[in-house]
């Protein structure tokens, strides 16, 4: 009887040790899936702000450009003034 009881007592030790292997290790796929997740979606805000910051470039470099216009005409025009000065102070009216 004795026997009977430690066997017993043993495979009830083995049933209870698998059953909580079991629960653990759908615990940590849990928590995997969960992490997965959470990375995927910090994936997307960083590739949402990396969109942004390539529109923002795009729009600055839109800006750079048409400064440069700006600027050239300004020196154009600059330039045709001085020679009108010239001319003037050639004459002796200025």
């Amino acid at each position: 009887m004795t026997v009977e009881v430690t066997v017993l007592i043993g495979i009830m030790s083995l049933l209870i040790s698998y059953l909580a292997y079991s629960l653990n290790k759908s615990k940590s796929i849990k928590t995997d899936s969960q992490e997965s997740a959470e990375l995927r979606a910090e994936l997307g805000y960083i590739r949402k702000g990396v969109d942004d910051i390539r529109i923002d470039l795009k729009a600055n470099e839109k800006q750079m450009v048409a400064l440069g216009e700006r600027v050239t005409r300004v020196e154009e025009s600059s330039k045709q003034a001085h020679k009108r000065i010239d001319t003037l102070e050639a004459k002796g009216e200025v």
